[in-house]
């Protein structure tokens, strides 16, 4: 039986934190979906689609993942590439609150569908997109957050 995850977020931009939760999730399931979504409460610096050739260009070596995007429920998304398991990152016991409530809605909505929590690497606890994107804009180093694709397209971004 192919065991198949969804990895969401918004991805905006992807950065080694993200990276780090996909590679291990790779390594558990047979296929894993990164799913690219639009989060209507924060203003996307990059497209959605900027944002899957970005995530495609940075996971290309792992041949398993697969890239794509969605708008509406993540558990209609997850039964629609018969999905078995959801897949977030932990950065924080906050990321936990509002990742157990979300979890729950989710079982309510489709009980079939397991959610794992990945705790990030710890060199990453503190990294987020939000932050790459601030420091990326008044032209600091955000060389060992991002791969270099990423880095490029925030400076091209920002033009700096």
């Amino acid at each position: 039986m192919t065991r198949i995850a969804v990895c969401p977020g918004s991805f905006d931009p992807i950065t080694y934190g993200h990276l780090d939760i996909i590679k291990r999730g790779a390594k558990v399931f047979d296929e894993v979906y990164v799913v690219v979504l639009n989060n209507s409460s924060k203003k996307s610096l990059f497209s959605i689609q900027e944002r899957m050739d970005l995530i495609g260009e940075v996971t290309k070596q792992i041949p398993n993942v697969k890239v794509d995007s969605f708008q509406g429920l993540l558990v209609d998304y997850a039964n629609s590439v018969q999905a078995d398991a959801i897949i977030r990152g932990l950065r924080a016991v906050s990321d936990f609150e509002y990742e157990m409530q979300i979890t729950s809605m989710n079982r309510v909505l489709n009980d079939k569908i397991e959610t794992f929590f990945i705790m990030t690497n710890s060199q990453y606890s503190f990294l987020s997109s939000s932050i790459v994107k601030e420091v990326a804009q008044y032209n600091g180093n955000v060389s060992d957050l991002v791969p270099q694709e990423v880095e490029d397209a925030l400076r091209n971004k920002f033009s700096l």
